[in-house]
């Protein structure tokens, strides 16, 4: 009999257990404060939790990982004071949450009786009650949403059914009760996210077209890997995500603060990372600016009025009181004769606002792009219209509200404006000044072709005539070098020469940091105590002019925090110099490459300076006011802040790309050996996708320590790019990675970081994925990557093996060539500031 007994205890135990590890709750059985329901692919988990700070316990599904994280509470405003809870099925089929007294706090409530009901909890962390006869889910989780947003689940508004499924806030961290905050798609002729705080926006995502929210510079990639918009009528609309990859732990989530974060669990950390938030500037805020204001993030102040408009209060606006908006200074034509057309002044026109986030409170017409202009041309009350391949035509009739400056994308709006203030006068005066300039310089430039003429007829009869006048000639070189330089430098301050002698102990050796093909590079210490570096031009170097002239019209136009900061330059004295804010730490080859200073640089740190350099990259090839590319990145090129940040540097080399342009071609290849991709080695073809070859041979450099110029693996004639191929095709590289930063915690990262770089190793330039795009897989923004192909130089590469062999050669030749000229523009090492 007590044997009986002990197996049967010893059975209920097991089935017990078995029951709180199941994912499934059925009508007579019941989940305690201490049980758990978890999903089949042990994702998800139901139970319950307390909030940081608080005692109160709530029922909820929470990530099944090492950090608690909730996405969804059932009872967010009735928690239980103790542990004495629980969650059962009632008589009638729904789902219940009991307190210690047996007092329902929270329901399903499903009106019609469910007696065969039982809940699951899937592995797409939706909580479903359905009916075991027929299987239909009568109740999910997914429909009444909590703040957080996963894949597969739908945000959805449908005015016609009055259905709405809406992210809430939690209170507060420490309270899930309902927030000021929600989150919601609106259908609005066209869908777009909103957050609202209470009933007024607070952000906004612009109009989807079919590929993007426009007002969300995100890449084309993300989207297509992620999100879906469903629009099938005017008054209905659902958004959802999904990625290939089920292994990847990624949601948003409506933070207390009003933002909607984009999370990715990163195992390597054992952490969520956020990898976007809808609040990234004070620009992001709905209608920052007001109305007719248009929101610049990089610009101090951030807000500016539209051209043709004027801060309504003056006062209010010079205190950065700015949502009073702004008013059109002068009228419009059409407004004065009741009619768009006609009448006795000149007709108004529209003005192109190019990559603006797109205003609220527009209306959508189906018409073709070339009738889109002339149908608001011809209604007054069309105050502005875009037209977008995927939306169509886009027309305002009210305030011009919520605009900002994207730093990328396609989105260009035209403001109607009267005559006057388009501008054509001043476009005309510039024309007119420019020509006259361009006109002068061109006369001195053929009188100074002239003279050198002369001398060279006169040869040796004229010698002591030209002696004579030596004075005169180099006064005459210098005011055309004067003219010349007076275009460049208008936007640099100008250092004298004694200043920058002084401030180096008049270029003594004990203050030289380094020497490229420019010149020498100095370090310096300015009167008001700043320390800076300065580059001295070699004054028998006709290349380094040409350099330095480059490097003034390129770096002076740009400001990023991965960019070095030029302070000004010397034109003096036959100098020329420039000034730059010292960077402590010198390059990141003395880091890298050296021996003793490798460790200095962990993974984490490795990490960040491969990202600031992508940004920096970036922002040269997308977001600043030029098209610029850089031909020559390498990591004597990269420096160092006293925090280890990167800074690209040495824009001798650069090139300023114009208009729709994207590649260009050159019969004077410079660069570096190693770093320099094959089409421009072989043909002088350059374009952003040459940066990126470089910056895949820098990647490659910086996760392994090892230099690619110098590095040769003699027993299976690899260099390092076929090096790195081979450990990574065959899993193991323990061996490519730098032995001080080794960590097999992190072996899954470092590997996605090597197959980046391969990626932008590839042979063939189109191959190679944008910069935009490269960021976006370092930063896991874009999940699952595409496998890279082999490179050309590995062992065993049989594929056009004749082709691939006269390739090589024409390569190694040309590198032979070029290789005393990296040596002469400084190679590694040498732009030390």
């Amino acid at each position: 009999m007590l044997y009986a007994y002990v197996f049967a205890l010893l059975c209920s135990c097991f089935v017990l257990g078995f029951t709180a590890a199941e994912n499934t709750l059925r009508f007579n059985q019941s989940l305690r404060d201490s049980e758990t329901l978890v999903s089949s692919g042990e994702k998800f988990k139901l139970g319950f939790f307390s909030p940081a700070n608080s005692s109160y316990r709530y029922v909820g599904i929470m990530y099944n990982i090492p950090v608690m994280t909730v996405i969804w509470v059932a009872n967010r405003e009735n928690p239980l004071n103790d542990l004495n809870g629980s969650v059962q099925l009632s008589g009638d089929g729904n789902l219940v949450i009991l307190d210690g007294q047996k007092e329902v706090i929270w329901s399903t409530n499903v009106s019609s009786p469910l007696p065969n009901s039982s809940v699951q909890l899937l592995d797409t962390g939706n909580l479903v009650l359905q009916d075991s006869l027929n299987l239909g889910i009568k109740w999910e989780s997914f429909v009444h949403a909590s703040d957080s947003w996963l894949p597969k689940m739908e945000l959805l508004t449908d005015s016609s059914m009055d259905e709405k499924i809406v992210l809430t806030s939690w209170r507060s961290p420490s309270n899930p009760a309902l927030g000021r905050f929600t989150s919601t798609v609106e259908p609005l002729d066209i869908p777009q996210l909103f957050v609202w705080n209470g009933q007024y926006p607070f952000w906004r995502s612009g109009p989807w077209n079919g590929h993007i929210f426009t007002g969300i510079p995100w890449s084309d990639t993300y989207y297509q890997n992620g999100i879906d918009v469903v629009n099938d009528n005017p008054k209905s609309a659902y958004v959802t995500y999904s990625y290939t990859n089920a292994s990847i732990l990624l949601y948003f989530v409506l933070n207390t603060s009003g933002s909607l974060l984009q999370k990715v669990w990163a195992n390597g950390y054992r952490d969520w990372e956020v990898l976007w938030s809808s609040i990234g500037n004070e620009c992001d805020f709905y209608g920052k600016c007001g109305p007719f204001g248009i929101c610049y993030a990089r610009h101090t102040p951030i807000c500016s009025c539209l051209p043709g408009f004027e801060p309504k209060s003056h006062e209010e606006w010079n205190a950065a009181n700015w949502s009073g908006g702004c008013t059109r200074k002068t009228p419009l034509q059409c407004e004065k004769n009741g009619t768009s057309v006609g009448g006795m002044g000149k007709e108004d026109g529209f003005l192109m606002l190019k990559t603006v986030k797109l205003p609220d409170k527009f209306k959508r017409f189906s018409v073709l792009e070339e009738d889109c202009r002339n149908q608001c041309s011809n209604d007054c009350s069309c105050i502005a219209y875009a037209f977008d391949s995927g939306i169509g035509c886009l027309r305002w009739t009210g305030s011009l509200i919520d605009m900002q400056n994207l730093p990328s994308g396609d989105t260009d709006l035209y403001i109607r404006l009267a005559n006057s203030e388009l501008g054509h006068k001043k476009d005309m005066k510039a024309i007119i000044v420019t020509i006259a300039a361009l006109g002068f310089i061109i006369v001195l430039v053929c009188a100074y072709c002239l003279w050198k003429r002369m001398h060279k007829y006169t040869g040796s009869k004229r010698k002591d005539e030209i002696l004579n006048s030596r004075n005169g000639i180099a006064a005459e070189e210098s005011m055309l070098r004067g003219a010349v330089l007076g275009i460049r430098l208008e936007e640099l301050p100008l250092f004298k020469f004694e200043m920058l002698s002084n401030a180096t102990d008049h270029f003594h050796s004990i203050n030289k940091l380094g020497q490229g093909g420019f010149g020498p590079v100095y370090k310096g210490k300015l009167p008001n105590g700043q320390e800076v570096a300065i580059k001295r031009l070699v004054r028998s170097s006709n290349q380094g002019l040409e350099e330095f002239l480059t490097e003034v019209e390129v770096i002076s136009k740009l400001q990023h925090r991965n960019l070095v900061r030029i302070l000004g330059c010397c034109v003096e004295c036959e100098e020329n110099m420039l000034v730059y804010e010292y960077m402590p730490n010198g390059s990141l080859d003395g880091y890298i490459f050296d021996l003793h200073k490798q460790a200095f640089l962990d993974w984490k740190q490795r990490v960040n300076i491969i990202e600031g350099i992508c940004r920096g990259i970036l922002y040269l090839h997308r977001d600043s006011r030029l098209r610029i590319i850089h031909r020559d990145l390498k990591a004597g090129n990269i420096l160092l802040d006293e925090e280890l940040n990167p800074k690209i540097s040495d824009f001798g080399t650069a090139r300023i790309f114009g208009g729709k342009d994207v590649q260009a071609n050159t019969k004077r290849v410079v660069g570096t050996h190693g770093y320099m991709a094959p089409e421009y080695v072989l043909h002088g073809r350059f374009s952003e996708k040459t940066d990126v070859y470089s910056f895949g041979v820098l990647l490659l450099e910086i996760i392994s320590g090892k230099e690619n110029s110098s590095f040769y693996l003699e027993e299976q004639e690899f260099g390092l790019i076929a090096f790195a191929w081979k450990q990574w095709d065959e899993e193991d590289i323990s061996c490519f990675i730098e032995p001080a930063i080794f960590d097999p915690v992190m072996e899954m990262q470092m590997m996605r970081y090597i197959q980046v770089g391969l990626l932008c190793v590839q042979e063939i330039a189109k191959d190679r994925p944008s910069i935009l795009t490269v960021l976006s897989m370092l930063s896991n923004e874009i999940a699952v990557i595409p496998r890279p192909k082999q490179p050309a130089f590995t062992a065993n590469h049989t594929a056009k093996e004749t082709e691939s062999s006269d390739f090589r050669i024409k390569i190694l030749q040309t590198h032979s060539t070029l290789k005393a000229d990296s040596v002469n523009s400084g190679g590694r090492g040498t732009n030390i500031m």
